[in-house]
């Protein structure tokens, strides 16, 4: 990803923040029949305070990415969205597209099968959780048996990233007026509405300002 002064996202407390809220990744590598991609969900580790991120693949996937042999690279993708030359006013300009977006690359440590079952665990309670009547992954109809049958076919794996690439174009070189008409438009009902993305708008947007408006 090309990075550039004026989208920069270098806080670890922010970039923490949209791995977590965005789970589902691109795991990309390089491999004797070059480039593969995989999509798994990835969670900060939570023993960590740093930009670790642990997670599984299916077997033979392990294998396809020479997992723990080869870098990674996994790609977190944030909110996202069309942005129509229409919302600048009257003056040239030409659309583009807002995006928040972070790439980790690094050898992943391979789990053993303890903490594999750890990761799946929390993994399990931390989408289910949101249920009204969660199904945990070692509560009834599930055993043991078929918990641990399960797992085995995943390989976990630990990503303390060697190189980390993160980038939020949001607008942040338009002046604050045009940015507030930009928010409007996602905030409204029009076909490119998109609250998620108005809120990471402002939430830059005010990084960058003070606050002010």
């Amino acid at each position: 990803m090309r990075q550039n002064p004026s989208f920069t996202l270098a806080d670890v407390t922010e970039i923490r923040r949209v791995i977590d809220a965005n789970p589902w990744t691109t795991i990309v590598s390089n491999g004797p029949d070059g480039l593969v991609s995989s999509h798994y969900v990835a969670l900060l580790d939570d023993d960590r305070d740093d930009l670790t991120i642990v997670g599984h693949v299916g077997r033979p996937d392990d294998l396809i990415h020479g997992m723990g042999e080869r870098e990674l690279l996994v790609v977190f993708q944030g909110p996202h969205g069309y942005i129509s030359p229409g919302w600048y006013g009257d003056v040239q300009a030409v659309p583009t597209w807002n995006y928040t977006a972070v790439h980790l690359a690094g050898v992943p440590e391979i789990l053993s099968d303890e903490e594999n079952l750890a990761v799946l665990d929390r993994l399990v309670d931390r989408f289910e959780g949101r249920m009204p009547e969660p199904r945990r992954m070692w509560e009834r109809p599930n055993d043991p048996a078929f918990v641990t049958r399960l797992a085995s076919g995943t390989v976990g794996f630990r990503l303390t990233p060697t190189r980390v690439v993160a980038k939020r174009k949001l607008s942040q070189n338009k002046s604050a007026e045009t940015v507030e008409t930009v928010i409007a438009e996602l905030e409204g009902d029009g076909p490119y509405a998109h609250p998620g993305l108005a809120a990471e708008m402002r939430r830059a947007h005010e990084a960058r300002t003070g606050g002010l408006r």
